[in-house]
């Protein structure tokens, strides 16, 4: 009888007892609590664990990415915890092996160096197969090695390769800037020639308008741009222009603790505001034998934010192409322009009462620029079109449909067929996905060529027989394989992407989801990511990871999902997720113009229908306590989403904001916002709103923020001050553009979450360790 001694026991003795189950209770409920908890320096600690670089310890992607050569061959680096293992594919032959004996490599090199190398952390990335795959070349910190595969004997040379100069093709020249003019020199004799002579400060031949972060590191490192030439095919002509930002409107910046010195540096570059005077660029020929100078027959160009215009030039040498804009993007010609002569032509011209978007734009010459393959939303969804480019004339569109064509891999001209990557075709899929197609220039015969429900990104042998294929879902862990392309099958599988150790950590599969925007109507997709001690049981906040920016779209459609910054966010005792609602890319016309003129009034009630019918069917998901973050045009989305539903979002955290749209750069505002300025600049402004803010928003932003000027940030504060409102901030010294990997200020966002949207207090300073060495953040991530 277990309990038999009890009744023997004195009335002492038994409240003792009753006493030291009490407590052995309660320390057992508060234990099971505290595994439970959220926001503690455990929950800290485990959201560590799964940053980017540490989940990888648990999971390596695949994602070959091949350099083809000798036709259908490739090589592929695989890379994870062990090293790297580079590997060598004959696709005729179903072979793979090593790309070369690694260890006789390290050690040749180890011994030519003086440096020690280990076999599964070769000092490259990158070589190419030379002598007929006999030798390999590649560089180690700015030198040029050549090692031979059969007696594997390594040499040094100095770099051939100078960052400042752009190299012609047969490798005889090299174009520079120096004091605002173009250079040329003999990569031989080292003999100079001077192409232009009248070249002055901001009125500049060759050279974009400086980047405010490139100015910033050019003094820092004493480093400088590269010139923005285009050699021909053959390099006997070159094709640039000449920059005049004499009269573009200026911005100047102040670097409040620059190192190594203890006053401020001050910045000015031409940043022209929307409706400001833009600078403009007139491109320029030079015929290299002779130096003469050809001018294009064009009116000036206005330059898009800090660049001119990228030139093409066609196969026969005489003959380039280059896109013009109108400003707003309303309409957009592909030019054709005689080398020889400067004579220039409109090959196709197109026209929108919205814009153009140059993200969905392009023209691929074909057979030397007799035909060009065109894309073109005017059906209302993008798609591809054959024009004559002799006469400009329309001969028929290639593809057709209510779906996306997304990108060209590769044209085969001798056969007359495109390969290209498209969404949306397939039903029963998400309409973001990608998959492999191939048409006849006729638009007859198209061919899926990659059936499995994902997302593919593909690389075709220059042989067009077969190509690599990279595909998976966030809930789809994936596989590379190597297909052929005249039917699609699979020769082998490359890599695979094994999840299983993942697993065994607790983490679960984001949760892919469709729901409808707030009409009702229009089907949108977001993603759930939740934590890895999640309960279903439990009550999580929720915390929305935000972009709306018009220019693409930023739900992941991969199995990386597993190992972006929004697992790690839900590890501290949220639910994270992710929306793509209407005004962003990836779908129809009328679908990505919701946002025309209208940037901050259609997006947010999307994500918030979309919220709502989640947590109707995931119930573990507290609307009552939702946050949100972003940067960029997610830092503005995050403020806005604040002040217009402050019923809905509680706690908003907004990196480098583009508050104001009459504040930023000219050229993506007026392409979305509009161009002519209209009441929209007003009415979407967070500063005209900043009376409306309730909850707790914490704003970041850098000094020396080359693309969203402080002056936005700044100018809402000032407008929060006036209205009265409490808010946080984090001024940053040496900051860019976005948080860019700095581990104080992801801490600062954790914490912001969660003292107030769990309602606990964050652990006392904790630090996040630093990523390797080798391991490079993103702005956003």
């Amino acid at each position: 009888m277990p309990f038999l001694p009890y009744a023997h026991k004195s009335l002492q003795q038994k409240s003792a007892i009753l006493l030291s189950v009490d407590v052995l209770l309660f320390i057992f409920l508060m234990g099971a609590r505290l595994l439970c908890a959220q926001g503690t320096r455990a929950n800290y600690e485990r959201a560590e664990r799964f940053l980017p670089w540490n989940i990888e310890h648990y999971v390596s992607i695949a994602n070959v990415r091949p350099h083809w050569f000798q036709g259908d061959q490739f090589w592929y680096v695989r890379q994870n915890q062990a090293g790297k293992e580079f590997f060598r594919v004959d696709p005729k032959h179903n072979t793979v092996s090593p790309a070369f004996d690694q260890v006789k490599l390290s050690a040749a090199l180890s011994d030519t160096s003086g440096q020690t190398y280990k076999a599964s952390a070769l000092p490259f990335d990158t070589f190419r197969f030379v002598d007929s795959g006999s030798a390999i070349e590649f560089q180690i910190a700015g030198s040029d090695w050549r090692c031979s595969l059969e007696t594997y004997r390594c040499t040094e040379s100095p770099a051939s390769v100078n960052p400042w100069v752009v190299r012609s093709p047969n490798g005889k020249w090299e174009a520079f800037v120096r004091n605002y003019n173009l250079y040329i020199r003999d990569t031989e004799t080292g003999q100079e020639v001077q192409l232009t002579r009248d070249g002055q400060k901001e009125w500049d031949y060759a050279t974009p308008i400086p980047y405010l972060q490139v100015m910033v590191e050019q003094e820092k490192e004493n480093v400088a741009q590269p010139p923005d030439v285009y050699w021909s095919p053959d390099s006997s002509k070159l094709v640039t222009y000449r920059m005049d930002s004499r009269n573009a409107a200026r911005l100047t910046s102040i670097q409040y603790a620059p190192p190594g010195q203890l006053r401020p540096k001050v910045f000015v570059t031409a940043y022209p505001l929307p409706g400001e005077t833009l600078a403009h660029t007139m491109p320029v020929i030079f015929d290299i034998p002779s130096t003469k100078r050809t001018d294009v027959k064009t009116d000036p160009l206005f330059v898009d934010f800090q660049e001119g215009p990228s030139f093409d030039w066609l196969p026969d040498n005489n003959h380039f192409t280059y896109l013009y804009y109108s400003r707003g993007y309303h309409s957009v010609e592909l030019r054709e322009v005689d080398a020889r002569t400067g004579d220039q032509q409109t090959i196709i011209q197109e026209k929108s009462d919205t814009y153009i978007d140059p993200g969905e734009t392009d023209a691929r010459p074909v057979n030397g620029g007799a035909e060009f393959l065109w894309f073109s939303e005017r059906t209302g969804w993008n798609q591809l079109y054959l024009y004559n480019g002799k006469t400009g004339q329309l001969e028929n569109a290639v593809t057709q449909g209510n779906w996306v064509v997304r990108e060209i891999e590769s044209i085969d001209p001798s056969d007359r067929k495109v390969y290209f990557l498209a969404s949306g075709r397939e039903p029963n899929e998400d309409p973001y996905q990608t998959h492999l197609y191939r048409v006849k220039f006729d638009g007859s015969g198209l061919e899926l060529l990659d059936p499995e429900n994902a997302n593919h990104t593909v690389s075709l042998s220059p042989d067009h027989e077969y190509f690599v294929d990279n595909y998976s879902r966030p809930d789809l862990p994936g596989e590379s394989a190597l297909r052929r392309t005249t039917d699609g099958s699979v020769v082998r599988v490359l890599e695979e992407t094994d999840a299983r150790p993942l697993l065994k950590t607790g983490w679960k599969y984001p949760i892919p989801f469709k729901g409808k925007a707030a009409d009702g109507e229009t089907d949108i997709y977001g993603l759930i990511w939740r934590p890895s001690n999640f309960d279903a049981a439990r009550k999580y906040p929720v915390v929305e990871s935000i972009y709306t920016g018009p220019q693409g779209f930023f739900v992941p459609k991969t199995f990386r999902a597993c190992c972006l910054q929004q697992q790690a966010v839900s590890e501290l005792g949220f639910v994270v997720v992710m929306i793509d609602g209407r005004g962003t890319a990836g779908r129809s016309k009328k679908f990505h113009d919701s946002s025309y003129r209208n940037l901050g009034r259609k997006g947010i009630p999307d994500h918030i229908a979309l919220m709502q019918q989640m947590a109707a069917k995931y119930p573990w998901m507290d609307l009552t306590r939702v946050g949100i973050y972003g940067t960029s045009a997610g830092g503005y989305d995050a403020a806005h989403a604040m002040l217009v539903h402050p019923d809905f979002y509680k706690v908003g955290v907004a990196i480098s904001g583009n508050h104001d749209h009459r504040l930023d750069k000219a050229w993506w505002n007026e392409l979305y916002e509009g161009y002519p300025l209209g009441k929209s600049y007003v009415e979407d402004s967070n500063i005209t709103l900043a009376s409306r803010l309730q909850g707790h928003l914490l704003l970041v932003q850098g000094d020396v923020d080359p693309n969203v000027p402080p002056s936005e940030t700044m100018r809402f504060v000032s407008a929060l001050m006036k209205t009265n409102k409490d808010f946080d901030m984090l001024f940053v010294p040496n900051m860019y553009h976005g948080e860019g990997g700095n581990l104080y200020l992801m801490r600062r966002r954790w914490d912001y979450f969660v003292r107030y949207l769990l309602g606990v207090q964050p652990p006392k300073e904790f630090q996040i360790e630093q990523p390797p060495p080798n391991w490079h953040l993103p702005r956003f991530y």
